[in-house]
């Protein structure tokens, strides 16, 4: 049927003919390779790796050949977050974490290049030869030789920026650009200015007064000319929010109308690479024409001294002589919010010193010529003359925070945006060899959010089936605890705590299987060196080797007889009993000063029953910690008994150890929580010291939790251990140690990198949400901030304010023991 519309069809315009192995052909014979850019981190990149990437650029513009377009587009798309509630194992607080987000805003990043290689004429083409104003294209032919060196150009191009090690290009195939049956394709995209599989293409209004593809208004800015732009630019600036008066922010000189322009826009950054030569060569034609003007104008002499100096900068440093255009197209469909749109993109691009241009003339042309492939319509009048160097610092550097690609991981969140991220801070890092160990240390001050971090992460190891042990002194994990040994029945959650009804118990001599490693017979024989010991006793050759005979005697005693109760009380008995009748009848005797079995009885009697401490180690409760995957152990109220301390965190070391060499392949955390008060005891400290060595080995973590680094410096034993060992640094809120962070920064070995992104926690917080900051480093290599948000259901159960974890635990209590029940029902009116 014959169009008999005053509109034309998009079919008529359309300047592209074809897309063939990855390039995209333009009916005037311009070809295009396009690529996926992988670009860095927002706020992970320093002012020497913002040289470094533009340096990479520059060097790969160079070798492309004259004629060539460089379109960089930069898509920002707002999209809504969809949790991930469908898997039907997820735990109650996994799924109140993914509902607390739903439908939460944030900002999409996609970034695209395209090098497009076209004719000198079409480069010099004006907005009114575009195809747009054209009745029919007629299709030229491509030139082949030209087409080789392109793509050999391109391929050298890739491999530069490739090489650069901050920026990935990935080539787009075929159905990438075109899109298929099921999926949208690039262009279709652009033409319904939506990153999703939109196959639907919309009406556009191409007018006079404004730009309108299907109910999206659009509004565009451009920067087209030499005296909208700053006087200096830079490969990066100061983002004065998140800076101190000791460390630095730095984001790309661009970011303003990036990441920080939180409207739906897409920002096109175009090179257009003439011939050099030829430019410079008509630029001094143009001075000798305004010198012999000069004495009729001021004005002449005045731009005559201007060509001067651009052609005293191309000859003095070599530069290459280009044109370039940056633009901003931003939409809504609303009219009055595109107002404010328009207003903020003109604010952000003030920011960056330019001044900022509402185009109307040119924004259909130029719309048109951000078709991906189709730079070679861009109008020629909208350009500017400047130099590579300069002009590639209106390129955006940075993206979003991304996901890791890992299965396993802990959820975190966008600092901007609020977006959840999946983390992996153990695995991956890894296998890249980003660290060599998953154990970490974590520093935070009183109030800085670190229970709140802990409770978070150990929740979601646990989850994904990690064994937990924690050495706790604040009952932080208490309420956590509580939920999984209710939602367990009592199989697992087991909260160890000394109070006077309830004294803390344990059985060392008892095991599921009557399987005793050396390990455990080892434990066992460190633990009572200690009670019968002092601590500035040593003990003697002989003294330890007959210790360790009598424990595996009594070992071999309760395999063979299993009516005897593995406990201290028997084990003390055998040790009165047949092993010291055993000592007597031997052959070579042993003396009474290397090996004194009166002395060890008279030492150990107050553990026995009827003793002081014959609670301690003859728990009537047959519990096997190797199958309990989380243990907390709460030792507030006995840090300061010096009889019962160095006791418990021996056992504690040896349900850890137990687990270590016992559970092949199952994934094993050690935490310790205000490490200065375990450390103090020296048995503690070096356990700690192996341990921090060897849990690698075993597929387990080893994690020290501090609120002063001085703590740890203490003891000196640990300190190079656990400093040293931990390959994931977490910090939280440093600003308390603001005038003595030096020393921090010195003995943690941070980077000024990692010291800047440290100082920038909770400096620029959202005032809608409710988070704490956090600062995680891998090795050196790789680190960020990340917020730590929550739901009220979480809060609830991490929460450490007595009276809130007494209104759950009341309610608990009322609902029949439902903790998770009486959670849900606060959570509910809380909101």
């Amino acid at each position: 049927m014959r169009n008999i519309m005053k509109a034309s069809t998009i079919e008529s315009k359309f300047p592209l003919l074809a897309v063939e192995h990855g390039c995209i052909i333009s009916k005037d014979a311009d070809i295009t390779v396009a690529f996926r850019v992988d670009l860095p981190e927002l706020f992970t990149v320093t002012s020497a790796e913002y040289e470094a990437i533009h340096a990479a650029w520059v060097k790969a513009v160079k070798v492309l050949p004259d004629y060539t377009v460089v379109h960089k587009q930069d898509w920002f798309v707002s999209e809504k977050y969809r949790p991930q509630t469908g898997d039907g194992d997820m735990s109650f607080l996994s799924r109140s974490y993914e509902r607390h987000f739903n439908e939460h805003p944030f900002l999409s990043h996609s970034c695209y290049l395209f090098l497009t290689k076209t004719t000198k004429d079409r480069m010099r083409m004006q907005s009114n030869f575009s195809s747009l104003c054209r009745g029919n294209i007629i299709p030229k032919e491509v030139d082949k030789e030209m087409t080789v060196k392109f793509l050999e150009s391109v391929g050298q191009f890739e491999r530069i920026v490739d090489d650069s090690g901050f920026i990935t290009l990935t080539r787009l195939t075929d159905d990438e650009i075109t899109g298929t049956a099921d999926s949208a394709g690039l262009i279709e995209k652009y033409f319904a200015l939506s990153p999703e599989d939109t196959t639907t293409l919309e009406d556009l209004e191409l007018g006079a007064d404004g730009l309108r593809i299907g109910d999206k208004k659009v509004c565009l800015h451009t920067l087209s000319d030499a005296e909208d732009l700053p006087g200096r630019v830079g490969t990066s600036i100061r983002y004065e929010k998140l800076s101190t008066d000791r460390s630095d922010c730095l984001l790309s000189f661009a970011s303003p109308v990036g990441l920080l322009l939180s409207c739906d826009h897409i920002f096109n950054q175009y090179l257009f690479l003439d011939d050099s030569a030829e430019n410079l060569r008509k630029f001094e034609k143009q001075a000798r024409n305004m010198q012999s003007l000069s004495r009729y104008s001021r004005g002449n002499q005045i731009n005559k001294e201007w060509i001067d100096h651009y052609l005293n900068e191309a000859h003095s440093y070599g530069l290459t002589s280009i044109r370039a255009h940056f633009n901003v197209v931003a939409w809504s469909e609303d009219a009055d919010k595109l107002q404010h749109i328009r207003n903020d993109v003109g604010s952000q691009l003030a920011l960056m010193e330019c001044r900022p241009r509402h185009n109307t003339v040119d924004a259909a042309t130029l719309y048109w010529a951000g078709m991906p492939g189709n730079a070679g319509d861009f109008p020629a009048e909208e350009s500017f003359y400047t130099f590579i160097e300069p002009a590639l610092c209106f390129f955006t550097e940075e993206t979003n925070y991304k996901d890791s690609p890992s299965p396993f991981g802990i959820k975190m969140c966008d600092r901007v945006s609020g977006k959840p991220l999946h983390l992996d801070i153990s695995d991956l890092p890894m296998k890249k060899g980003i660290i060599t160990n998953r154990n970490k240390f974590v520093l935070g001050p009183s109030g800085s959010g670190k229970s709140f971090f802990m409770n978070h992460m150990v929740r979601q190891y646990y989850e994904q089936g990690s064994h937990i042990v924690l050495v706790d002194t604040g009952n932080s994990y208490q309420g956590l605890c509580e939920l999984i040994r209710r939602k367990t029945k009592g199989q697992d959650g087991i909260y160890f705590t000394y109070t006077e009804k309830s004294p803390i118990s344990f059985n060392p001599f008892f095991t599921d299987d009557y399987v005793f490693e050396t390990e455990k017979m080892d434990s066992i024989v460190t633990l009572l060196m200690t009670l019968w010991k002092s601590a500035d006793e040593k003990a003697g050759k002989t003294e330890s080797g007959e210790l360790g005979n009598a424990v595996s005697g009594y070992i071999h005693l309760i395999q063979e007889d299993r009516s005897i109760t593995p406990c201290f009380n028997t084990f003390y008995e055998y040790l009165k009993n047949d092993f010291r009748e055993e000592l007597n009848n031997r052959e070579i005797a042993v003396e009474k000063e290397d090996f004194n079995i009166s002395n060890l009885l008279t030492t150990l009697r107050p553990y026995y029953k009827g003793g002081r401490y014959d609670f301690l180690l003859n728990s009537a409760d047959e519990l096997d910690l190797l199958s309990k995957r989380f243990i907390v152990f709460e030792i507030d109220a006995i840090k300061d008994n010096k009889e019962l301390f160095p006791v418990v965190t021996i056992i504690i070391m040896e349900a850890f150890i137990n687990k270590m060499r016992r559970l092949k392949g199952v994934r094993k955390q050690l935490i310790v929580e205000e490490a200065w008060k375990a450390l103090s005891s020296a048995n503690m400290a070096e356990y700690l010291r192996y341990m921090y060595k060897t849990v690698r080995k075993y597929f387990g973590e080893a994690i020290v939790v501090t609120q002063e680094v001085d703590d740890i410096i203490s003891s000196p034993v640990v300190k190079e251990s656990i400093i040293n060992n931990s390959d994931c640094k977490i910090l939280l809120d440093q600003r308390k140690f603001m005038n003595r962070f030096d020393a921090i920064q010195s003995l943690l070995g941070l980077t000024d990198k990692e010291r800047s992104q440290i100082l920038s926690i909770n400096m620029s917080n959202h005032p809608g949400r409710l988070y704490k900051e956090v600062w995680i480093g891998l090795g050196g290599v790789k680190s960020a901030v990340y917020a730590t948000e929550v739901s009220m259901s979480e809060y609830l159960t991490y929460t450490t304010e007595e009276s809130e974890k007494m209104e759950v635990m009341e309610l608990a209590e009322k609902l029949g023991g439902d903790i998770e029940l009486a959670i849900k029902q606060l959570a509910e009116s809380k909101k």
